[in-house]
């Protein structure tokens, strides 16, 4: 017989936008949101009272790289270390990311496929963590943004054998890299990488096997080539335009904005032993970063959470600071909050089982202190 949980007392924040609500009951039946009722009706079985918390769903990260700690330099250390320790690492990162009620994740590049055997531990039971979606090896031109953990290839035949390399490995999603970017030295963020061809062979090749593509996207020109094409989301997005945001939003295309990434990189600088090209990098870009984030804001576009975690002082585990930093510079809370349930779990292509508490829906729920509003 299925265990039947009812977890009461709490406002609930359910995902979908609307105000919390009072007074009702979550009805958790083995691993799935059964009903949410009144209290006063709710069905037997083993209450929980939650009194002096807020009932949420389980918060999606849509950007991470397990594979990377969050060091000042996180890319020294990982070309530096053994693989069997990275993979021991992403283990201990994935339970710190659980534990800070974070219970989906897109990991969107890692280190010769570890997280795929992350994934499947977690998903076996053997150990504690997220859910996880994972891309595997990212795709760059040779010599680009992420060359030193991504899949190199040039022009759209090797493109396409890259995807298809991923996909055999087991990707539940492709990332590219379409533009520079400021972890890599040599490079330039506003710069324009892989072509509109090689962007379109990628789309075509995910689309075939029904998954989507995550584009590390800044420079106007990448973010352009990549929306022409048909991504699914543009990650970071620092140099986007009136125009641009227009036509993500009239595509449905995501921003997944990773405010805090160049935030830290630029606040804590060279002194905390972050490398001097990214620091000069991220504080040129952070001004045209946040005023782009401002501009999706504004116009409607769909924006998911995501911190980018891994990168300098970055870490694993609670994705709050990016949502403290989207509403800082404009997002409502309540916004904030669906950005990294709802709208997330729709951008993951999940929207259907996480990210609202609803009936039918995975019982990835937390609660927190207090109110979040």
């Amino acid at each position: 017989m299925v265990e039947r949980l009812i977890l009461s007392g709490a406002p609930l924040i359910d995902g979908s936008g609307t105000q919390p609500v009072r007074g009702k009951a979550v009805v958790v039946e083995g691993a799935r949101i059964a009903a949410v009722v009144e209290e006063r009706a709710a069905p037997p079985g083993t209450a929980l009272r939650l009194d002096g918390l807020t009932l949420l769903p389980g918060l999606i990260n849509a950007h991470v790289h397990l594979c990377l700690g969050g060091e000042p330099d996180p890319v020294t250390r990982l070309r530096e270390e053994p693989l069997a320790l990275t993979a021991v690492k992403m283990v201990v990162r994935a339970r710190e990311t659980v534990e800070a009620g974070v219970t989906t994740v897109r990991d969107l590049g890692g280190r010769e496929y570890a997280e795929f055997a992350v994934r499947r531990a977690v998903g076996e039971g053997l150990i504690p963590g997220p859910r996880i979606l994972a891309a595997g090896r990212g795709i760059c031109m040779t010599g680009g943004h992420g060359w030193w953990f991504g899949r190199e290839a040039d022009g759209p035949d090797d493109v396409r054998r890259a995807v298809r390399e991923q996909l055999k490995a087991g990707a539940d999603v492709i990332k590219i890299f379409a533009t520079g970017g400021v972890m890599t030295p040599g490079v330039e963020p506003g710069s324009a990488q892989l072509t509109l061809e090689e962007v379109r062979a990628a789309i075509e090749e995910a689309t075939k096997a029904g998954r989507r593509v995550a584009a590390h996207a800044q420079g106007s020109q990448g973010i352009a080539n990549c929306i022409e094409a048909g991504i699914t989301s543009i990650e970071h997005g620092i140099f986007l335009t009136e125009e641009l945001v227009a036509r993500m939003k009239r595509e449905g295309i995501a921003l997944v904005p990773t405010l805090i990434a160049p935030h830290q990189i630029g606040a804590q600088g060279v002194a905390a032993g972050i490398p001097e090209f990214m620091v000069r990098k991220s504080q040129a870009v952070n001004p045209s970063h946040v005023a782009s984030f401002q501009l999706a804001v504004k116009a409607g576009v769909p924006i998911a959470a995501g911190t980018d975690a891994g990168t300098p002082l970055n870490p694993h585990g609670s994705i709050v600071p990016e949502l403290e930093l989207m509403v800082k510079y404009g997002m409502t809370p309540l916004d904030a909050i669906r950005s990294a349930t709802a709208v997330a779990a729709n951008v993951l292509g999940l929207g259907a089982e996480v990210g609202q508490v609803a009936p039918g829906f995975a019982a990835d729920l937390v609660a927190v202190g207090g109110n979040p509003l």
